[in-house]
């Protein structure tokens, strides 16, 4: 069992910065793939960010290339997203997910989700 707890959102204006991070509980967490997702008032969730288990494969929302980055450190039992030139249009509830089916954009693959935190963009 794993339980993640995301921590790091709040209100930024356009333009501007918000790191998120994930904490995981157990001593597991270096055979999990992470994820993060996003879902906004009244869409449907959807894949930002993904990375395997040692950091070496990454995938991100076409949307969010070049602005966003996902990490993680082992040590620490954490996942981080640096979120940079954040749009109006990037204001969501967060979450993290982990895996072990491999890399993957589908929420689906993900057997443990955080409680997500909210991120909002003011124009």
């Amino acid at each position: 069992q794993v339980q993640l707890v995301e921590s790091g959102g709040g209100l930024v204006q356009t333009g501007g910065s918000l790191r998120l991070s994930c904490a995981a509980s157990g001593r597991t967490f270096n055979t999990y793939f992470m994820g993060w997702f996003r879902q906004a008032l009244g869409k449907e969730r959807e894949f930002v960010a993904a990375i395997s288990m040692p950091g070496s494969m990454i995938s991100y929302a076409d949307s969010v290339k070049g602005r966003f980055t996902i990490s993680r450190d082992n040590a620490k039992n954490t996942v981080y997203l640096q979120m940079n030139s954040l749009k109006a249009e990037d204001t969501a509830v967060y979450y993290c997910a982990g895996g072990r089916v491999g890399i993957s954009t589908i929420g689906s693959s993900y057997n443990y989700w955080g409680q997500g935190t909210q991120v909002t963009v003011s124009s």
